[in-house]
């Protein structure tokens, strides 16, 4: 681990982030719950003095800090709460209490970090004008960063620019990854209802429409979208979840209505509209080819993840500043996972960076949305001072 300064400094807090870590861990709460999560941080942060409003999209939490410096600038931090509907695999002495519930993302990780720049920048509050630190809810699915938008997260606590960090497993600690432009896919799900007649699959299979065919062919047709539809330079992925229809226990019955769900991915608008419009299409030829019907219902999540070039470089900096530019990839691959702080860099300026929760001596790792997995305590102190940092750098008074 690196031995920057600020990184030393901020092991007084590793006691106290270990075990707010350790209390959510054993306490979670999925999106919109975060009931107990949210008090435990409103109180953390009105003890280091900060201003707190609680209940915005629910369950998420905002407090502000002001520098002692001048200046003209506002910034917020974000970081999650939520758990998961997973069942965590017994043995940590800091396990899941809450059955089928864990924190399988790393939000109580997370959540640890930001408390203990909020506690440490609340000591040394000597930086120019406003940090707004953002606790949002329900960023698993539930879309808790859209609701804090719309609910006037950035009209009640206003910031020129907002930054996010997230944990990944299988890159080494004390490095990080961030890239300029889309870094994490749009997150889409589909989901078509093919309709016919139905009938009796032996005695009258000649007289039904028959959904099952047209299912058949739809899913190899969805493979042409990302094949012959998406140009060779773009990314995107098409793939199938569910397969609902007929009823095991009448195995001589064609049903009249087959569901087929998905999910789709993409890195831009352009892309986005596009796997939409031909899956519809694709949809709707393949059941009238066999004389049935189709439904489509395409339900856009989350936006792609796309961060502003200024803000990366900001990042950037602070995050070599920290551990050396040569443990800072800044031109990473893009993920084809999905994240909501995209409704909130496409409501303001912003960056986004992966901090690296390592892996195991034989390169072997749990990741995220697993039962193993489980977010590293060593990386608390280097992902606090990594907050901190940004701070002084975005606020600082000769910027």
């Amino acid at each position: 681990m690196n031995k920057h300064p600020l990184v030393d400094a901020l092991k007084a807090h590793e006691a106290e982030m270990i075990e707010i870590r350790h209390q959510i861990h054993r306490n979670p709460e999925v999106g919109f719950e975060e009931t107990q999560t949210a008090a435990l941080v409103a109180k953390k942060l009105r003890e280091f003095g900060l201003e707190v409003t609680e209940g915005i999209a629910k369950t998420g939490v905002v407090a502000t800090l002001k520098g002692k410096q001048p200046g003209q600038r506002a910034i917020g931090l974000r970081a999650d709460l939520d758990a998961l509907h997973i069942q965590e695999v017994p043995g940590r002495n800091y396990g899941s209490t809450v059955p089928g519930k864990m924190h399988a993302c790393g939000h109580d990780g997370h959540t640890a970090m930001l408390l203990g720049a909020a506690h440490y920048l609340s000591e040394h509050p000597d930086f120019g004008d406003t940090v707004n630190f953002i606790f949002q809810p329900a960023e698993e699915g539930l879309g808790g960063g859209k609701k804090m938008v719309e609910e006037g997260l950035f009209d009640s606590f206003p910031v020129d620019a907002v930054y996010g960090m997230h944990n990944m497993p299988g890159i080494p600690v004390g490095h990080f990854h961030t890239r300029t432009g889309s870094f994490l896919a749009a997150s889409d799900s589909w989901e078509v209802s093919f309709h016919g007649t139905g009938g009796h699959g032996g005695a009258g299979a000649h007289l039904a429409t028959d959904p099952t065919l047209a299912v058949a062919q739809f899913i190899t047709a969805i493979q042409t979208i990302v094949s012959r539809s998406v140009p060779a330079i773009e990314t995107a992925v098409v793939s199938v979840g569910s397969i609902m229809g007929g009823d095991p226990g009448s195995p001589n019955i064609i049903p009249s209505k087959v569901t087929i769900t998905g999910t789709a991915r993409s890195y831009s608008p352009a892309i986005r509209d596009l796997l939409e419009s031909r899956l519809t299409a694709l949809a709707h030829a393949q059941a009238a080819a066999f004389g049935c019907t189709a439904e489509v219902i395409y339900n856009r999540r989350y936006p792609p993840l796309i961060t502003h070039a200024e803000q990366t470089d900001i990042s950037i900096a602070a995050a070599s500043d920290l551990v050396g530019a040569s443990q800072v990839v800044g031109n990473a691959a893009p993920i084809t996972g999905s994240e909501d702080f995209s409704f909130m860099l496409e409501a303001k300026p912003g960056g986004f960076i992966m901090i690296g929760n390592g892996f195991a001596p034989d390169g072997s790792f749990h990741n995220v949305h697993t039962p193993g997995y489980d977010f590293n305590d060593d990386i608390l102190t280097l992902g606090a001072a990594y907050w901190v940092k940004l701070v002084q750098t975005e606020l600082s008074v000769e910027r």
